[in-house]
Order: C-alpha cells, then structure tokens, then sequence
C-alpha cells in the first residue's frame, strides 16, 4: 500500500499535548502534567506526521544524554494505521537517535517488529494496580526529597539510568500534584520514590530501593498520601521478584505486561533494587 503524502514535523508543547490525549485514550493513563516535563527531556525528539493539517501518528525518540535514547508515545491514528505512517515517524526517531544505544518499552505483541530493527529482549515489566491506603503516620525515616542535597538525589538515581539525568529529575521531584519521599538512615539516601497524578488515579515512578524492607516502607509512604478508594499503579520490572512479591503483599494485582528492548550494548541498571520505573514513554 502507498503511504499518503504527509510531512513529519518536530512537536512543539502543544503536538505533545495532544499525542498524551491520544495516549489517555489508548489506555496509557499518562499523568496529568507530563508535557512539559517530557518536552524538556529533549525537545528536538519528539515528533508528528501530518496529512495537511491532520495529525496522525506520533513518537517520542528521546536522547537522555550522550549515548542514550529512549523511543515511546509511539500511536498512529486508527484511522489511519496500516498505511506505512507509523513507519515513517519510526524512522525519524531512530534517525534522531542516530550513535546511541536505544531502549524501549513495547506490548508483547510487537517484540517481533522491533525485532527486525536490532532491538533485543531484556527483560519483561508488569504493571501492578491496587489503591490507596488513606491517611497514616509516616515513618520517622520517611523524608521529603525536595529537602535533600540535590547532589545525592542524583548520584542515587544514576545507579538506575543508563545516562545521569538531573534536569528531567529536578522537574520530576517537584513536579504539580506529585509526592517525592526518600528513605534516610545513618545520614545517606537508601531509596525514593515519585507518586504522580495521573487521568485515572496516581502512579508510583520510580521507586528505587536498597532493601525490600525500605522499597516497602516507601511505597506505603506514598500510598498513604492517596484515598483508599484511588487506585495506584506501578509498572515493575519482572526479574525483581521482591517486587513482585511486595505488591502482591499490599493486594496490587497483576495487569498488561510490557517488553524492554535495546538497540545496541544493554546498559546496565541495577534492577536488583528498582521496584517501579520511572514512566514507560521516557524509561
């Protein structure tokens, strides 16, 4: 089949707008102000084909520091689908990405796809969903991230991203109607963790730990700041089993699973003490 004539633009704020409404209605359940701070990862990856002035399909190829990008917010219309455009938004991301070694976040059923462009399977997530656990008292470990040295939130955080990434960090800590809290003990950060609001409800991202005891102490830390009629989602990496095992200790119950794939060397993260990802469009 021809592929429509159609022109591929870089998204300003508002495209990246629109392909999270785009996302809200695939299911993605984005959170409710992950523009801006998705736009400012890399603004020149993000990209749009249109036909005239009809947008039809999306990607996000985005570059998170030298040597290491990340693919997402991938969606063709679906009135458009089949006609050779999401290859055509694929393209220009990966040319974007040009040099680096590139990870995804993709449903199953898609592995083979990406297969045929030298993506290799690393490791399969799941997404865990429960609901809040209303007020209660915090641990007296429990600290607010915002107060910590910034400098020792990112050291901490560069054990589980492939890149040091302190802009998206210092944005996603203090973002809107979001709860950052870390675990303090003997003067040093032993784990954090983001809750985020979200379409429907709130997700937990990252949530990063040195012990299942302190990744658990976190996540009811902020499940307690959500109702208990709310439901809170997390999408965790499989080869974790504590994780696993701890959102099934809270009654979380086990939904879509998605694939990590890489492009090139896999980086190395220490999956042994993340327990949620930050958010599957960015890594």
């Amino acid at each position: 089949m021809k592929t429509p004539a159609h022109r591929i633009q870089r998204m300003s704020r508002t495209d990246l707008a629109l392909a999270l409404q785009w996302a809200t209605r695939e299911g993605w359940n984005p959170g409710l102000h992950d523009t801006d701070l998705f736009h400012a990862i890399d603004p020149r990856g993000h990209f749009m084909a249109w036909i005239g002035e009809q947008p039809v399909a999306c990607i996000s190829g985005l570059r998170h520091g030298v040597g290491y990008g990340f693919v997402g917010l991938y969606i063709v219309e679906p009135r458009f689908r089949g006609k050779g455009l999401g290859l055509a938004v694929w393209n220009a991301a990966l040319e974007h990405l040009k040099g680096c070694v590139v990870g995804l976040d993709g449903v199953p059923e898609q592995q083979g796809n990406y297969a045929r462009s030298g993506f290799d399977l690393a490791w399969r997530n799941r997404r865990y969903s429960g609901v809040g656990l209303g007020p209660r008292p915090p641990h007296p470990r429990i600290v607010r991230l915002a107060g910590m040295p910034f400098d020792s939130v990112a050291a901490y955080d560069r054990r589980f991203h492939p890149e040091p990434r302190p802009a998206f960090l210092q944005g996603w800590i203090r973002q809107r109607r979001g709860t950052s809290l870390g675990w303090l003990q003997d003067g040093e950060l032993r784990g954090y963790g983001v809750r985020r609001a979200c379409v429907q409800g709130h997700k937990i991202g990252p949530l990063c730990a040195d012990s299942p005891a302190i990744a658990d102490g976190l996540m009811q830390a902020l499940c307690a700041g959500v109702g208990p009629q709310e439901p809170v989602h997390l999408d965790m990496p499989e080869p974790n089993r504590e994780a696993l095992a701890l959102a099934e200790r809270h009654g979380f119950v086990a939904g879509f699973p998605t694939a990590r794939m890489y492009r090139g060397p896999r980086p190395h993260v220490d999956l042994a003490r993340q327990y949620a990802l930050t958010a599957l469009e960015i890594g």
